[in-house]
């Protein structure tokens, strides 16, 4: 039983969306509450500041709800830390009643073609990572294609494609850090060529993000005319969402468009399956689609006529993978923790040092152990539907409360000194706020809003002074 003269103690690992949607629905609650929010990064939130593209200032304006959140009293921000690390399973029960796992979905899903390990074959999350400014990943992309496929319709795709399309130039009153400025500045696409396997009724794009393609002045996008089909199942499910609707409107407004005469070529080519990348000489020399139809409901099959497409360079954004987590459970083919709203499932023969991947098959919960985001649901839905996954999961880990053992060691400085002593180089939320005006400061001799750290031990110092 936890003390009750005492607030619950929660760790939270990831503090992305996903996390601190979950501090927030703990602090909602009528439970008296101390939170502490781990982050592998020196800065918090997640894929805001390293999954979304940089020229999309509107989606990072959540940040400012977010901020909110991390203003509040009963929640801290410990940044930096590795866990797993630099801190376990076994340490967090210690000092926390309950431990909730938001660690998002940050990996690229893998397409099994041939070719796919080509050299100029990448995954559009690397990609994100480095014109994000990611830490961890190389400060230089090789951007020597001229002609680039982008495999995948949706979201993620689209930025993809619209940032190899637009010029340096323009992307630079954005935060992008110098290094990410000078390898798109120098950038040699011309064309980039984004495959959907389906039509223009099953593609995963948000209008609002189809739209902006169009606002640049450097890129002519294109859809051909004999793309725009459509079966019952697609007009069902034009009737059945507004989103669908609009964006296959503005798609056949495209379509039957004059090609203008801006640079830079953008072509949506939809019914086409990727089916293998072709190389030479260990490069990628191009792209073997094979064409598809509607088969009535929506779905699509393979026509047998195959189409080569002459591009240097792939890009896979089939979608996001979450990885494993130290003595947890992990389903490998769903790229989740197994959970029942929430609650982490042990695997059969579970314990909290077993070896993580096995496949769920059980219903008995890992005591004070929850999850949300997507590596409890997987990587699908708008940032906005983290905030039912957290409720959902915050009103389980509120109802087994009463039987939680509770920790040895629950005291707020215990777990700093701990860190402390492991000499961890843990940067907090007032360490933010300094990296924040030091971020600020780089961009205004230059008249933009701010130039993103790159280096972690940059970010640290900055965090500290």
């Amino acid at each position: 039983m936890t003390d009750q003269t005492r607030p619950l103690r929660v760790a939270i690992v990831g503090a992305g969306p996903a996390g601190i949607y979950a501090a927030d629905a703990l602090m909602k609650s009528d439970t008296d509450v101390s939170i502490d929010l781990f982050e592998r990064m020196p800065a918090p939130f997640g894929l805001i500041r390293y999954g979304v593209a940089p020229d999309h200032p509107r989606i990072k304006g959540i940040i400012t709800a977010l901020h909110k959140v991390l203003d509040k009293p009963q929640v801290r921000l410990l940044g930096n830390i590795d866990y797993g690390t630099d801190i376990t399973l076994d340490d967090l029960r210690r000092f926390y009643d309950a431990v909730i796992f938001s660690t998002g979905a940050n990996a690229d899903r893998a397409l099994n073609i041939p070719g796919i390990d080509l050299d100029g074959s990448y995954g559009a999350a690397d990609f994100v990572s480095w014109y994000d400014g990611h830490p961890d990943v190389p400060r230089t992309w090789p951007l020597e294609a001229e002609k680039v496929a982008v495999l995948g319709v949706g979201n993620v795709a689209l930025d993809v494609a619209r940032v190899l399309a637009k010029t340096g130039d323009e992307l630079l009153p954005t935060e992008i850090p110098a290094n990410v400025y000078e390898g798109l500045k120098a950038n040699k696409a011309l064309e980039v060529h984004v495959f959907g396997r389906r039509g223009p009724a099953q593609a995963k794009f948000t209008p609002l993000e189809l739209r902006e393609l169009d606002h640049s002045p450097n890129i002519e996008v294109i859809v051909a005319p004999e793309d725009i089909d459509y079966d019952e199942g697609s007009e069902a499910a034009r009737r059945g969402s507004k989103q669908v609707d609009m964006v296959a409107n503005t798609l056949q407004d495209w379509a039957i468009r004059d090609v203008g005469n801006r640079p830079h070529k953008l072509f949506l080519h939809f019914f086409e399956s990727p089916t293998e990348i072709l190389g030479e000489n260990g490069k990628v020399v191009g792209l073997r689609t094979e064409r598809t139809e509607l088969d009535g409901t929506g779905n699509v099959r393979g026509t047998g006529t195959y189409n080569d497409w002459d591009v240097q360079a792939v890009y896979r954004a089939v979608g996001y993978l979450s990885q494993n987590i130290a003595q947890l459970p992990f389903d490998d083919q769903a790229g989740t923790i197994p959970n029942e709203a929430g609650r982490v499932l042990a695997s059969p023969g579970h314990s909290a040092d077993s070896t993580p991947g096995q496949s769920p098959s059980s219903t008995t919960p890992v005591p004070a152990t929850y999850v949300t985001g997507w590596i409890k649901r997987g990587p699908v839905g708008l940032i906005g539907h983290t905030k039912g996954d957290a409720n959902e999961t915050v009103a389980n880990l509120l109802e087994d409360a009463p039987g939680f053992t509770g920790a040895t060691d629950p005291e707020l400085d215990a777990v700093t000194t701990f860190l402390e002593d492991k000499k961890v180089p843990f940067t907090t939320w007032d360490g933010w706020y300094r990296l924040d005006a030091h971020e600020r400061s780089l961009g205004e001799p230059e008249g933009r809003e701010r130039v993103k750290v790159v280096e972690r031990e940059e970010m640290v110092a900055a965090s500290k002074e």
